[in-house]
């Protein structure tokens, strides 16, 4: 896989987005790619960017509200296969240990 996002999708709303952000997320699996979701948002692997897009549309789509903010950032790399866990492990081979703090409990 060669494209790699960071995707945000969330109601304006009041109160918990949680159900809406999970139905954003749900919405992945409808297609061809790996995903991870964190508190900050939703990483994702596609091996092209128009599946990519059709991804983060659904997910966009998905959310039920009257207003909808969405936020897509891509690192389309066109000359390489490494994905989000190999841009970790070389931060992390940098760093001589995982990238999280000690209170991660590693």
């Amino acid at each position: 896989m060669t494209v790699v996002a960071l995707l945000s999708v969330a109601p304006v709303i009041e109160g918990s987005m949680a159900e809406e952000v999970a139905a954003a997320v749900d919405a992945l699996e409808d297609f061809d790619v790996d995903y991870e979701t964190n508190p900050m948002g939703t990483v994702i692997e596609a091996d092209d960017v128009g599946t990519l897009f059709a991804a983060a549309e659904a997910a966009h789509r998905a959310v039920d509200a009257d207003r909808v903010s969405t936020v897509l950032k891509i690192d389309d790399k066109r000359t390489s296969d490494d994905g989000a866990e190999r841009k970790v492990a070389a931060v992390e081979e940098r760093l001589g240990r995982p990238a999280r703090s000690a209170a991660d409990g590693e």
